[in-house]
C-alpha cells in the first residue's frame, strides 16, 4: 500500500531499513508501478565511491575534467532523465556532493565536472539508507535541509525477524530458484530445518536468507533440506538490544 500511494506521487522518497532488507527492490517497485515506468531506473550506490568520482558519476564531466578523463561522460542523472534515480546509502554522500545534490533536487540546472553548460534534467530522486539519519544531522555530518528534502516521502522497510509470516514464503521461494538452477531434485525443508529457519533471527535480513538457502542446496546431499545444511552465524541483529 506504501509503494502503491508513493508510486503515484512525483515527490522525491526515502527508504529506510537495515542492510539485506530489499531497499532496492522498494524502490524499483515504486518505479515500475508509477508513470514513469516506460523510462529507465537508474540505480547509484553513494558508499562505493569517492568524492571526486561520486561527482562525476551523478552529474558526469566534461573530456579533461581530470587526469583520464579522456571523453565527456553523462552522468546518472542525465541517464535517469524522464526515469527514477535511485541513491543507495545516501548516508555516505559528502557534505560538498550534499550540496550540489540538494541544488538539483530544487530544480536547479547543474554542470558537469569541468564544464559550464548547464543541464536540466526531469528526474524522480529515491534516496535509501540504513544510517541513522537524525543522529548524522544532530552531529552534522549530513545537512538537515538536504534531510528534510528526501523525506517528502517515506518508507521504512522492516527487518525479516519483524516479519516472521514472510520467512517461509521466501525460503521456499529461493529453494525454488536455486533447485532450478542447479537442477538438484531437493523436494524441500525437514521439519527440523524449517524450524531452525524460523527461529533464526536473520541479521543480515533477505540477502543472508537467500545466500544460506544458496549455500544449503549445494551442500544438500539427500531428497530434504537438513539443519546440518544450514550454515548460520551467531551475529546480533541490529537495533534490537541482547537479542541474536
Amino acid at each position: 500500500e506504501e509503494i502503491a500511494r508513493a508510486a503515484a506521487s512525483r515527490a522525491t522518497l526515502l527508504i529506510r531499513g537495515e542492510s539485506g532488507v530489499g531497499k532496492e527492490l522498494v524502490a524499483r517497485a515504486v518505479h515500475y508501478s508509477s508513470p514513469r515506468n516506460k523510462n529507465v531506473f537508474v540505480c547509484l550506490n553513494c558508499a562505493a565511491l569517492s568524492e571526486d568520482l561520486l561527482a562525476s558519476e551523478l552529474f558526469g564531466h566534461e573530456r579533461g575534467a581530470f587526469t583520464g578523463a579522456t571523453d565527456r561522460k553523462i552522468g546518472k542523472f542525465e541517464a535517469a532523465h524522464l526515469g527514477t534515480l535511485m541513491l543507495d546509502e545516501i548516508g555516505e554522500m559528502s557534505p560538498g556532493i550534499q550540496a550540489k545534490f540538494l541544488r538539483v533536487l530544487e530544480g536547479h540546472p547543474f554542470e558537469r565536472v569541468g564544464g559550464s553548460k548547464p543541464v536540466k534534467v526531469d528526474v524522480r530522486v529515491i534516496a535509501a539508507t540504513n544510517r541513522d539519519l537524525e543522529r548524522d544531522v544532530e552531529e552534522g555530518r549530513f545537512r538537515h535541509d538536504l534531510f528534510f528534502r528526501l523525506r517528502v516521502l517515506e518508507i521504512v522497510v522492516p527487518p525479516l525477524r519483524k516479519r516472521p509470516g514472510d520467512i517461509a514464503e521466501l525460503a521456499n521461494y529461493f529453494l525454488d530458484k536455486f533447485r532450478t538452477e542447479t537442477g538438484r531434485k531437493i523436494q524441500g525443508y525437514s521439519e527440523a530445518a524449517m524450524e531452525q529457519i524460523m527461529r533464526y533471527r536473520w541479521p543480515g535480513n533477505v540477502r543472508e536468507l537467500k545466500n544460506v538457502i544458496e549455500r544449503a542446496v549445494v551442500l544438500c546431499r539427500g531428497t530434504h533440506i537438513e539443519e546440518e545444511d544450514l550454515i548460520l552465524t551467531s551475529l546480533s541483529t541490529t537495533g534490537d538490544t541482547g537479542e541474536t
